[in-house]
């Protein structure tokens, strides 16, 4: 009893320094803009990265961030996602591998049963090893920024993975629909997401058919909205983008048809995406204001193209840019100077990010932006250089923070703003994991368990805490040193 009380003292003490101590300015600047770009642009420094990036200059490190494919992967991380046998096979390939067995005629139901359970059992080692890839890119990879922004589009274009057909799709959708155009064009990605069987399924446009299609059998019984409505208000002009529901009526039109091949027993190729003229409405549309020729798959190609050259998409995409590298509520001149560059490149994700980092607003030294649950738990990971085995245990961290990886349900995505994530309870949680993990209590790979050291966590951070939290640390037992860092409010910022 006196031990738990004494925990619950300490968390009770951590919650309240969190909660009432902001950010301080760093000693020096070149230290300051190193961290600002590792915290921002990635999931945090490791040991090194800081001394790293003050030695190559913050300018070529977010040039090497922007590009990628000059940034070789570790040999340990390259042969850990070699050994995921999943990761890389076609929506076909994993359906036909692990979906749950048809019923034949004759067959016992207690087999029936039994063989279903199995497929089942089988079927979650997709979605480990999707867990996996996404957890050991974001804490191994140098590629620090397209991991970001693999994240940051994945949950702009969010799939549940928990809908159907979606739980064997959700790591193909991230490696073929996301990853690939995460600095890219947006069109290209847009056209990658809208073609995708899982954003097909989830939204249900694979079964947006025409009022009267020539096949209408099963789910295929007439328009459904779902997709396009999602499509303005979400994925491109935003819910002030000027759209009405004549023009959501208009889309949906436009992308019928569009869905994918339903015969994967019989078809090798099935759940690749499919246009059905059969399906499709040819008559034409009035969208936005624009008549668009309703014939043949063009007719949905054509009203993709409308929407991502928009300028209410432009702006729509600039602001969630600004919102999540910059601050909550980010300044109008960095957003439509960002919805400039957007315009001006045709779309180019790079060339705005290159735009956004070189922006004097990125800089500010008033502009905070609380950690996410991920974003804290990834940091944490990271600066304590801690080995990942157990990728099952990081995720029941997210769950316990309440933002499980591939888990929310509803395709607006979760949000990244202090107001969604900041309350006495989370910040319980977090001092929770920041204890257990500082103390080595968190068993993330087998024979782990040594204490974490606060010097080491110091020196990858570059000391960024303010008096008061250095003054907190300096009375605490050593024991306890390393979690304050890692609970400070410093840390809960980036």
């Amino acid at each position: 009893m006196k031990h738990c009380r004494s925990r619950f003292a300490l968390l009770t003490g951590l919650v309240a320094v969190s909660l009432t101590l902001g950010l301080s300015p760093a000693q020096a600047d070149d230290a300051w803009r190193a961290e600002r770009v590792l915290d921002r642009l990635g999931y945090g420094p490791r040991p090194g990265d800081l001394q790293q990036v003050e030695q190559m200059g913050v300018n070529r490190y977010i040039d090497q961030q922007l590009h990628p494919e000059t940034l070789q992967e570790p040999d340990a991380l390259k042969a850990e996602l070699a050994s995921l046998d999943t990761i890389g096979k076609s929506p076909d390939e994993l359906y036909r591998e692990f979906a749950p067995p048809l019923r034949h005629k004759g067959e016992e139901p207690k087999a029936f049963d039994a063989a279903r359970k199995q497929a089942r059992q089988r079927a979650r080692e997709i979605l480990r090893q999707a867990t996996e890839e996404h957890l050991a890119r974001a804490l191994e990879s140098p590629r620090q920024l397209q991991e970001v922004m693999t994240a940051f589009w994945f949950n702009h274009f969010n799939v549940y993975a928990g809908k159907g057909l979606d739980s064997y799709w959700i790591g193909a959708y991230e490696d073929q629909a996301i990853r690939p155009y995460a600095l890219g064009h947006f069109r290209d990605l847009l056209g990658a997401v809208a073609k995708h069987p899982a954003m097909l399924f989830y939204l249900d446009n694979w079964q947006n058919s025409a009022p009267n299609p020539r096949v209408k059998r099963g789910q295929f019984k007439g328009i459904n909205e779902n997709f396009a409505r999602e499509l303005m208000e979400l994925h491109t002009l935003g819910v002030d983008g000027g759209y009405t529901q004549k023009d959501v009526i208009a889309l949906a039109h436009l992308l019928t048809g569009w869905g994918f091949e339903r015969r994967p027993v019989i078809t090798p190729g099935g759940f690749a995406f499919f246009f059905d003229p059969k399906r499709h409405d040819n008559s034409d549309q009035v969208l936005l204001g624009k008549t668009i020729s309703g014939q043949g798959e063009q007719a949905g190609e054509t009203a993709l193209d409308m929407l991502a050259s928009s300028p209410a998409t432009a702006h729509h995409l600039s602001y969630e840019l600004a919102q999540y590298f910059v601050s909550d509520d980010p300044p109008p001149r960095l957003v439509d100077a960002l919805a400039n560059t957007y315009l001006q490149s045709d779309g180019d994700i790079r060339a705005v990010l290159a735009a956004l980092f070189h922006n004097p607003e990125f800089w500010s030294r008033e502009d905070e932006k609380f950690k996410t649950p991920q974003q804290y738990v990834l940091s944490a990971l990271r600066a304590t250089e801690t080995q990942v085995e157990n990728y099952g245990l990081v995720q029941r961290q997210f769950v316990q923070l309440g933002q499980p990886l591939f888990g929310m349900l509803t395709p607006n995505g979760y949000k990244n703003t202090q107001e969604a994530w900041l309350s006495p309870d989370a910040m319980a949680r977090r001092m929770s994991f920041s204890v257990a993990l500082a103390s080595g209590r968190m068993p993330f790979a087998k024979g782990s368990g040594e204490p974490a050291k606060p010097g080491a966590i110091a020196a990858v951070l570059g000391d960024p805490f303010s008096t008061t939290t250095r003054a907190a640390i300096a009375k605490a037992p050593p024991r306890l040193r390393a979690a304050l860092m890692l609970g400070s409010p410093e840390f809960m910022h980036r």
